[in-house]
C-alpha cells in the first residue's frame, strides 16, 4: 500500500491507487529504492508477473537489487539516477507491444517523468499503475522561466534556474510529469510567508 496519504486537492493533483497484478501481460516497472518494496509487495500477490515484466530500478542500493533478482524478473536494468535511465526508458516504451503495462512504485518526481514520456510515447493512461513509497519530495516546473526544479521539499522554494521564490501548488501537468510553482510576492515584493516543510 502506498506509504503517504495525500489530502484531497484539486483534479489534476495525482492520486496513486496502488499496484494490481496484470498477471502474464508484459510490464514494465520502474520503482527507485523505496519504490523496489512495492514491486515485492505485487510479486507476493502474484509471483507470475515478474514472468514477462523488464524491471528498471534507479538509485537502488545492492541489498534492493538483490530482493527484486530473486523475484526472476524477465530482465532486469538499473540506472544511477533519472537522467542516466531516461533513455532506456525510452527504448522500452518505444518497443512496447499492444498491451502492455507500466508499473511506477516510488516518489512522486519518479512517477510523474516516468508517466509523461510512457503518454508521449502512446502508451495509455489506464495501462499505468503507480504506488507512492518513500519521499513526498515534488517535480516543480517554474511557470515564469520554464525550469524544473527537483526533490522540492519546502513551500516556498527558490527556482533553481531564475531564482524567484515560488508556491508550491497541487496543480500538475500529466504532459510534463511536473507541479507548477508561481511567484510567491509577485503582487507584493518582498513578501514572503515564511517557509514550511511540504505535506502530502
Amino acid at each position: 500500500m502506498p506509504n503517504a496519504e495525500f489530502s484531497p486537492s484539486i483534479d489534476s493533483r495525482p492520486t496513486y491507487a496502488g499496484l494490481v497484478s496484470q498477471g502474464a501481460a508484459h510490464g514494465i516497472m520502474v520503482a527507485d529504492d523505496a519504490g523496489a518494496e512495492a514491486l515485492c509487495d505485487l510479486a507476493g500477490s502474484d509471483a507470475s508477473v515478474m514472468d514477462h515484466a523488464h524491471v528498471l530500478l534507479v538509485g537502488a542500493a545492492a541489498g534492493t537489487v538483490a530482493r527484486i533478482e530473486a523475484l526472476k524478473p524477465r530482465a532486469l536494468h538499473g540506472a544511477p539516477d533519472l537522467d542516466a535511465a531516461t533513455p532506456l526508458i525510452k527504448r522500452l516504451l518505444s518497443e512496447a507491444r499492444m498491451g502492455t503495462h507500466l508499473y511506477l512504485a516510488g516518489s512522486e518526481g519518479l512517477m510523474g517523468l516516468v508517466s509523461a514520456l510512457a503518454t508521449a510515447e502512446g502508451l495509455p493512461l489506464d495501462a499505468i499503475q503507480m504506488e507512492h513509497r518513500g519521499s513526498i519530495a515534488r517535480r516543480m516546473q517554474c511557470v515564469h522561466c520554464k525550469g524544473i526544479t527537483e526533490d522540492v521539499t519546502t513551500d516556498p522554494f527558490i527556482c533553481s534556474h531564475c531564482g524567484l521564490t515560488l508556491f508550491v501548488r497541487d496543480h500538475f501537468s500529466r504532459r510534463l510529469g511536473v507541479f507548477q510553482g508561481v511567484c510567491v510576492d509577485a503582487e507584493a515584493p518582498g513578501e514572503v510567508p515564511e517557509t514550511q516543510e511540504i505535506r502530502a
